[in-house]
């Protein structure tokens, strides 16, 4: 199934130069990642209990995912690959991608956006699980943590501009997570 996760190679290169710089001025891939979970934090609390700017939350998720591949390039291509960045990788993740859903509890309500966190954080808890069990990563979609952010931001671009959302979105979200667990978990044998 089509991810926007197989555009990462692409994304990649053009990112290398931004990744060359911060290798040299000693960045390392943990602080991008505690930098980048710290900051989804921020906007998902500021996004739920104040002024509802819903265009920051597209604008973040792109730089997001710039920042999730910048500090993978950099533990891989700069020697910077250590059990804890591996831990704290999967870890700030799924914290981000719950802050980063909280807004929504005032489109969706606090049991749908809740469901969808579960669903969201289970995606990727079985993609460990399978990593633990066969040593690669699936990412199968349709809706990955790159999807995810694709389509968090056009939901939040869609409520920018003034327009509601049907009552139907959060049930197709989690059928679509749903079947992304499913995607990952039914090749394993």
């Amino acid at each position: 199934m089509p991810s926007v996760y197989d555009l990462k190679p692409r994304f990649q290169a053009l990112l290398r130069p931004i990744v060359i710089l911060l290798a040299a001025i000693g960045a390392t891939a943990n602080q991008i990642t505690i930098a980048t979970c710290l900051i989804s934090i921020a906007l998902g609390v500021s996004l739920t209990y104040g002024p509802k700017h819903w265009f920051l939350l597209p604008v973040w998720l792109f730089l997001r995912m710039a920042l999730n591949a910048i500090d993978g390039m950099l533990a891989k291509e700069h020697n910077q690959v250590t059990r804890v960045g591996a831990l704290l990788n999967e870890i700030t993740d799924v914290i981000a991608d719950a802050a980063l859903f909280l807004p929504f509890i005032a489109i969706f309500g606090p049991l749908w956006t809740a469901l969808l966190v579960y669903l969201s954080t289970l995606t990727e808890f079985t993609s460990v699980v399978i990593l633990s069990i066969t040593g690669a990563r699936p990412n199968h979609g349709p809706m990955g943590k790159s999807d995810r952010a694709l389509v968090l931001g056009i939901l939040a671009a869609w409520l920018a501009l003034g327009f509601s959302v049907h009552e139907v979105v959060p049930m197709l979200l989690a059928l679509v997570l749903v079947a992304t667990v499913y995607n990952r978990a039914r090749n394993i044998s």
